[in-house]
């Protein structure tokens, strides 16, 4: 006959009170067994874990740490205390607790998952992928450590492995709504925009009052160039949740506001709350702006947008010393090109480069309408490759750039443009920041072409300036005299590229490109090896996804003038206008 152990059974309750969600309860009847029982170390942990529901972090620590000092051994208690401290960003602390838990138990699944949490935290993502795979070794349905391998891969790029691991969680769990929607985030990175609308679609079938799905799905049919869709949906999202201050951000720019509107007293109420983010109170200065200028409303244009701009520069804490810093790098580096050989590759990639704002997207909506061409968009492999190595460079001081470092440039770009998996060889790449890392580039990729932009530099730089964007790379953006003060930056680096490799750039003035369409896609093509296709001068009707702040205006014809409107705004830019004149 099996006896039946009292204390166990009253545990069991209070571990059900507790799953339950009835934690006031639970406190107080494993506070009436630690009475009865004041040497059992298991309800220590137990009263921790209700106080750290409760968000009482101090109470749960001396607690986890009571019931270790009965019972050292007590892995579990180790794991908890570890969780406890890293909510209280103690972080180095909670990695030694999760250590200790797993040199107690080996197996510890929770322990690996922890783990994980903590190294992607301290942004040791590589660490974080190794813990959570461990963690799945030991548990292979454990839906959280799938999720969060999910999205460490998706933040490390590897797209198509984060779906993989985001597949996984939905064989376990398929009602999971928030699964879905990170799901369609990545499909819409991949440019599968069928796959994202439809499983931002899933999402909502799950979940209708869904706001932040309904916010990617308009994202989504924005980029598609499908404006009604679109603006159901962010509209959808307001009626949802009236503070989500981004998707006011995002249908400014896709709806034609009068006077009278009630969205601009709800932005206006918003603005003026107290507890709202930084982030939030950016977007709708940026909203607002937007609907000022389309309202004619000078003076409040002009008073909203330059406090965007504020909050946006204090918030990427950006410093223009940064952007010198590796402008002379790079120069440094490249003092004298490097000539290697290399294997042929089947794709040949085809650069777009130049300041923000100066037609880059419209070129490539022009070389991605050829029936050979692939356009991926913005892609960041680059920088992401490259910055580390530059402030490696500067670190170290060495005077050469490693032959095997380039190797390694070309091999990992290379693998990137190949997860495409398109049928088309030629792939640009429209980051026009590259124009930064050229010498790079041309090193690594003597077959590639390179598209760089030329644009009015006051027309360019008000353009940047009028948009919020989201990039510590674009940090310059948000000042007038940074903006003037990295368009010489970019000005000067780009004589350097042109000296160091005379006939490889291709210069392409904008306003040229839009006055003379025909003749200046003709010797586009021709710079790009790439025969005639009238596709290129219906660039419109491109159907492709366009992420950049062009999407809208690329799907329309060829449009003449617009690098005179910064003239209309003239007074309120003086500054900008002086600091840029030698240009």
């Amino acid at each position: 006959m099996t006896t039946v152990n009292p204390l166990q059974t009253q545990i069991n309750s209070v571990i059900a009170l507790y799953s339950n969600g009835q934690i006031e309860e639970a406190l107080d009847s494993v506070g009436d067994l630690i009475k009865d029982y004041p040497d059992e170390a298991l309800l220590y942990n137990i009263n921790g874990a209700c106080y750290a529901s409760l968000v009482q972090l101090d109470t749960a620590v001396k607690l986890y740490e009571k019931a270790i000092a009965m019972k050292p051994d007590y892995a579990e208690a180790h794991n908890n205390l570890g969780v406890t401290l890293q909510d209280l960003d103690q972080l180095d602390a909670a990695v030694k607790c999760y250590e200790q838990a797993l040199a107690i138990k080996p197996d510890y699944a929770e322990a690996h998952y922890s783990l994980g949490n903590a190294s992607k935290k301290l942004g040791q993502l590589n660490s974080a992928l190794k813990s959570y795979e461990q963690a799945l070794k030991i548990k292979p349905d454990y839906v959280e450590a799938h999720y969060s391998h999910g999205v460490t891969l998706q933040e490390l790029g590897q797209l198509n492995a984060a779906v993989k691991s985001y597949n996984q969680v939905l064989a376990i769990k398929p009602d999971f709504a928030k699964m879905h929607n990170n799901l369609g985030v990545v499909f819409q990175e991949l440019d599968q925009m069928d796959a994202a609308v439809k499983s931002f679609k899933e999402a909502l079938a799950l979940k209708p009052d869904f706001a932040e799905a309904h916010n990617n799905l308009g994202n989504a049919y924005k980029e598609l160039g499908q404006v009604d869709e679109s603006v159901k949906n962010y509209e959808q999202v307001l009626a949802i949740k009236p503070d989500f201050a981004v998707a006011y951000f995002n249908l400014v720019s896709m709806k034609q506001y009068t006077a009278n509107d009630p969205q601009i007293t709800q932005m206006q109420s918003l603005l003026s709350t107290n507890n709202l983010s930084q982030s939030d109170r950016i977007h709708l200065c940026f909203a607002l702006a937007k609907v000022n200028e389309n309202l004619g409303n000078q003076d409040e244009y002009f008073k909203f947008l330059h406090e965007g701009n504020r909050l946006r520069k204090q918030e990427l804490n950006y410093s223009l010393d940064n952007s010198k810093n590796l402008s002379s790098t790079v120069k440094k580096m490249f003092s004298s090109p490097p000539s290697l050989s290399y294997k042929a590759s089947t794709i040949r990639p085809i650069f777009i480069v130049g300041m923000l704002r100066s037609g880059t997207s419209l070129v490539e909506q022009i070389i991605s309408s050829h029936y050979a061409v692939y356009g991926a968009g913005e892609l960041n492999t680059l920088p992401t490759l490259i910055n580390p190595i530059a402030k490696d460079y500067l670190t170290k001081g060495e005077n050469d750039l490693p032959e095997k470092t380039i190797l390694s440039i070309r091999q990992q770009y290379l693998d990137s443009l190949s997860r495409f998996n398109v049928s088309e060889n030629v792939i640009t790449d429209k980051m026009p920041l590259n124009f930064q890392y050229i010498g790079f580039i041309l090193s690594a990729f003597p077959e590639a072409k390179i598209v760089h932009l030329k644009r009015d530099a006051r027309a360019t730089c008000w353009s940047i300036y009028k948009n919020n964007f989201d990039s510590i790379s674009v940090g310059f953006g948000h000042n007038l005299e940074d903006l003037a003060g990295f368009y010489g930056i970019y000005t000067d680096l780009m004589d350097f590229w042109h000296q160091l490799f005379p006939d490889k750039i291709y210069d392409l003035c904008y306003e040229d490109l839009t006055t003379n369409q025909e003749e200046e896609t003709r010797k586009l093509l021709q710079y790009c090896e790439l025969d005639w296709d009238e596709n290129c001068l219906n660039f419109h009707t491109n159907k492709r996804a366009v992420k950049t702040a062009s999407s809208l205006q690329v799907r329309q014809k060829m449009y003449q003038g617009s690098s005179e409107a910064w003239k209309k705004h003239e007074a309120y830019l003086q500054p900008l206008i002086k600091a840029l004149s030698s240009y």
